[in-house]
């Protein structure tokens, strides 16, 4: 996968270093692209080469083989799938600041080292770099496809936002249902999944059609991410995840198992729960303890599980409704499966 993602890697070097290149750093003041590039995995907090997790990558990685599989190159999707990915680190770091996240792949996130002004700012010239990326992509297809590509990815930003604001206001609100979740989630996550997917086929030269059936995979596909991130956020190895245990119950996410558990409590133990999330601050690791043990007494974990594999099973599904003979969607199938064990 190393080897298959550095034409992506390649792309987005060239995006930060050539806008660098054209603002050298002023004495004294933040070097911004090298925070950049610390965020994305290059450099370390000194500023000095690393060696470090960049992330998953499974979103570019997706979009490059959602183009072979419909019958295009990686190389033809090398711009578009680096625009994904710098338009996915920008959320990363928002989020981190809105979530007051310290770390993030095991590392201090940009707003804990450098405050949350230069993180917004940081942020704020990620998704600019993305639009970069976008623009050398749309530069090599025809005029209105290449305007397509534009819009949409600029539309999926807006979704993006769309779900993170609900998550945030369900944090404040007791009646959140299980639908206006996969609703959050549907924006937050599997929006941008989507987009990666229909991308790599739009850039191959597909129908229309046939990019939307690749969008309707990537959507199932980023569904099945989320509800996996929810778990991890509760069960999650701290060793694998970078996060302590139960971090998302910490920091009061109304995530899919806090949901099944209000849905599957007693009217006392609801009425806990309810009242612990009106908090304002932080739970306490007392508050948390307890809140593991409701999960394990109610059978959420095991449903969170089901859930985790019916929407990869709903993938593969689209898989198959692609039409493709089965060697061209085998890379794809991989995402899935790897997806389905991932601990982190």
């Amino acid at each position: 996968m190393e080897s298959e993602i550095q034409v992506v890697e390649d792309a987005m070097r060239a995006i930060v270093e050539r806008q660098a290149a054209r603002f050298p750093a002023v004495e004294g003041s933040l070097p911004i692209y090298r925070v950049l590039a610390y965020h994305l995995g290059w450099l370390d907090e000194r500023f000095q080469p690393t060696g470090v997790s960049s992330g998953k990558r499974f979103r570019p990685l997706l979009c490059l083989r959602a183009c072979t599989a419909a019958g295009g190159t990686p190389q033809q999707a090398a711009w578009i799938a680096a625009a994904i990915e710098l338009l996915h680190n920008f959320t990363l770091i928002h989020d981190d600041i809105q979530d007051r996240s310290l770390t993030r792949r095991h590392r201090p996130t940009v707003w804990a080292l450098w405050g949350d002004a230069q993180g917004i700012n940081a942020g704020d010239a990620l998704f600019a770099l993305s639009q970069l990326a976008a623009l050398e992509a749309a530069s090599q297809l025809e005029a209105t496809r290449g305007m397509e590509l534009l819009s949409r990815l600029n539309e999926t930003t807006l979704r993006i936002v769309e779900g993170q604001v609900l998550d945030l206001s369900f944090e404040s609100c007791d009646a959140v249902t299980k639908d206006e979740y996969f609703q959050m989630i549907e924006r937050k996550t599997a929006a941008l999944t989507a987009y990666a997917a229909w991308a790599g086929a739009m850039v191959a030269g597909a129908s229309s059609e046939l990019a939307e059936r690749f969008a309707n995979f990537g959507r199932a596909l980023g569904l099945g991410f989320q509800v996996q991130d929810d778990y991890l956020g509760v069960w999650g190895d701290p060793s694998q995840t970078g996060k302590a245990r139960g971090d998302d119950l910490r920091r009061r996410k109304k995530s899919l198992p806090i949901l099944l558990l209000l849905e599957r409590a007693s009217p006392d133990d609801r009425a806990w729960i309810q009242c612990a999330w009106r908090q304002e601050q932080d739970l306490d690791p007392a508050t948390v303890e307890r809140l593991l043990t409701l999960l394990t007494q109610y059978g959420v974990e095991a449903a969170m599980q089901e859930t985790v594999r019916r929407l990869h099973c709903e993938a593969l599904a689209c898989l198959g409704e692609l039409g493709l003979p089965a060697e061209r969607t085998a890379p794809l199938h991989e995402i899935v499966e790897r997806l389905a064990v991932r601990e982190a």
